[in-house]
C-alpha cells in the first residue's frame, strides 16, 4: 500500500441501512451467461427491483449502449410502479449483471464520498471475459466526479458485510481462496480491509452454502441488520450438506465480539428446501436481501419457510417495507437481490 489510505484520511464504509443517495444496478444483457435458457424471464425482475427501490431513492442502471438504453428505458416506462424522475440509465457496459461484485464500494467522510476500485476477476477467473465488469468502479467514479482508491487486490462486494461501527463479516472460504490473491495471507487481507474500508475488526466465518459459485460469499449466509445484531442462516437437517458448515458459522458468531469487545445478538434465519434446476442445487438463501431506503427486497422461493423469513426480517426493519419477491428464476443466475445491487451512501455533512 502506497500513499495515504482511506482509513488514514478518515473514510469508512457505512452500513447498508444508513441513508442512500441511490442504488446501482447493471441490467442483464441477452448475450450474458448468467441465465442460460431463461433470460426472457429475467428483465422483469430487474424492473421490479427498480420500481420497488425508486419509492425511496434514485436508481442508477448500467446499460450496454444506445440500443440497450432504449430497450431498458421502454421496459421501465411501461412499469406502472416506477417513481418518475428516480431512474437514471448510464452507458457503462458490463459482462454480467452482478453489480454487488463488480461495482464500486463507496466510502464516506464528512463532506466527501469516494470509491474503492478493487480488482475483479469473475470469482477466481471462472467466467471470462470480465474486463468490462472490472472497469465499472472507475467509470462510475469518473461519472460522479468522485475520488477513487485502488487497493491493487481482488475483492467482491458480496464477500463483505459491515455494521458501520468498525466490524466486518467475511468468510475464509472466499477471501483465503488462492484464486483471488494467492500471495496474501489472512493478516495481509485483513490489513487491506482495515485500510480501505475503515474497519477495526474482522469476524471470519468458514464456508458458504451449497451451490454458491463465489466460493462462499458472506451475503448468502450472515448479514448485519443492526450494529449489534446479525442474522445467520441455519439448516437443522443433519443430512443436508449445509448443516455442518452453517452450524460451524453459528458457533463462530456466538463466540465473536464486535469492535468494542461486546457480543452480538444472533438471530437464526431458516433456509428454503433445496432449490434444484437441471440437476444443479442453487444457492437459495433468504440472507441475500437488500436494504434500500424505503424497502427491503427479500428473495422467496415458494417455500414453507418464506413466511418465517419475512416475519423475522420485518421485525429487524420495522420502519421499512419488507417485500418478498419470488426468486426461483433469479437464483438460476446463482445470485439474488443483494448480488444485483450496490448502495451509494449519502454524502455526510
Amino acid at each position: 500500500m502506497s500513499g495515504a489510505t482511506p482509513r488514514a484520511l478518515g473514510f469508512r464504509m457505512p452500513a447498508e441501512w444508513e441513508p442512500h443517495a441511490g442504488t446501482w444496478l447493471s441490467f442483464p444483457r441477452p448475450e450474458g451467461i448468467s441465465f442460460p435458457g431463461l433470460y426472457e424471464r429475467v428483465p422483469a425482475l430487474w424492473v421490479r427491483m427498480i420500481a420497488e427501490l425508486s419509492s425511496g431513492e434514485d436508481v442508477h442502471v448500467n446499460v450496454l449502449d444506445a440500443a440497450d438504453e432504449a430497450r431498458v428505458a421502454a421496459l421501465v416506462a411501461a412499469a406502472p410502479d416506477v417513481t418518475p424522475g428516480r431512474v437514471h440509465l448510464h452507458r457503462i457496459p458490463t459482462d454480467e449483471p452482478w453489480c454487488r461484485d463488480h461495482g464500486p464500494i463507496f466510502v464516506t467522510r464528512p463532506g466527501e464520498v469516494a470509491v474503492i476500485d478493487w480488482g475483479y476477476n469473475a470469482w477466481g477467473g471462472k467466467y471470462p471475459p470480465f474486463d468490462r465488469d472490472d472497469a465499472v468502479p472507475s467509470r462510475i467514479a469518473a461519472l460522479l466526479g468522485l475520488r477513487a482508491f485502488h487497493p491493487g487486490i481482488v475483492m467482491e462486494g458480496g464477500a463483505l458485510d459491515v455494521n458501520g461501527r468498525g466490524t466486518l463479516l467475511t468468510t475464509e472460504s472466499c477471501l483465503l481462496n488462492p484464486n483471488r490473491n494467492p500471495t496474501l495471507d489472512r493478516a495481509a487481507i485483513a490489513d487491506h480491509l482495515r485500510e480501505y474500508l475503515g474497519v477495526r475488526h474482522v469476524v471470519w466465518l468458514g464456508d458458504g452454502i451449497a451451490g454458491d459459485d463465489t466460493d462462499g460469499h458472506v451475503d448468502d449466509i450472515s448479514r448485519f441488520v443492526a450494529p449489534d445484531t446479525i442474522v445467520t442462516v441455519v439448516e437443522p437437517d443433519p443430512a443436508d450438506e449445509n448443516h455442518r458448515p452453517l452450524a460451524d458459522n453459528l458457533e463462530r458468531l456466538r463466540a465473536a465480539r464486535d469492535q468494542d469487545g461486546r457480543p452480538f445478538t444472533i438471530l437464526e434465519l431458516p433456509l428454503p428446501a433445496p432449490v434444484v434446476r437441471d440437476g444443479q442445487r442453487l444457492p437459495a438463501s433468504y440472507a441475500n436481501f437488500y436494504i434500500g431506503n424505503a424497502v427491503v427486497l427479500v428473495p422467496t422461493f415458494a417455500d414453507r419457510n418464506d413466511a418465517a423469513a419475512l416475519a423475522l426480517l420485518r421485525r429487524c426493519f420495522p420502519s421499512r417495507r419488507v417485500v418478498g419477491i419470488d426468486s426461483r428464476d433469479l437464483v438460476w443466475g446463482l445470485g439474488a437481490f443483494h448480488c444485483a445491487t450496490q448502495q451509494q451512501p449519502e454524502k455526510p455533512a
